[in-house]
This record gives C-alpha cells, structure tokens and sequence, in this order.
C-alpha cells in the first residue's frame, strides 16, 4: 500500500512569506489591510493555498506604475 502524501491547504504567515519571497512583516500588513484574507483555527493564523494563488494572480494583472 502506497501512502499519498497530503496536499497543503494552508500556510502560516512565515510559510507564506518564505513563499512569496517577502518578508513576514509584509504578509501581516497585507493581512491587516484586507489584500490578504486568512483563517483562524484556535490560536494560529492560517492563509489558504487558494488565497496566496488569487493573490499573485491579482497582482499580474495590476497595472505597473512607475
């Protein structure tokens, strides 16, 4: 029997930022001004997969302003 390694939902703050390439302190920003969404299971933050995937995507069609 071949054991299927779970896919992740949710990252945590750190992972998040580890993941797109940015620093902690930005996530929580993003976070605190609602560009980020995240959920809350008992003490800890968590940032669904799906919403850092919706958030990259948004930011690829935002106009670059110089």
């Amino acid at each position: 029997m071949t054991i299927t390694p779970i896919e992740r939902l949710c990252a945590t703050p750190e992972e998040a930022a580890e993941a797109l390439r940015v620093s902690k302190s930005r996530i929580y920003d993003l976070l605190r001004t609602n560009q980020l969404h995240s959920i809350k299971i008992g003490r800890s933050r968590l940032i669904p997969v799906d919403e850092l995937r919706r958030f990259v995507a948004e930011q690829s069609l935002a106009p670059v302003t110089a």
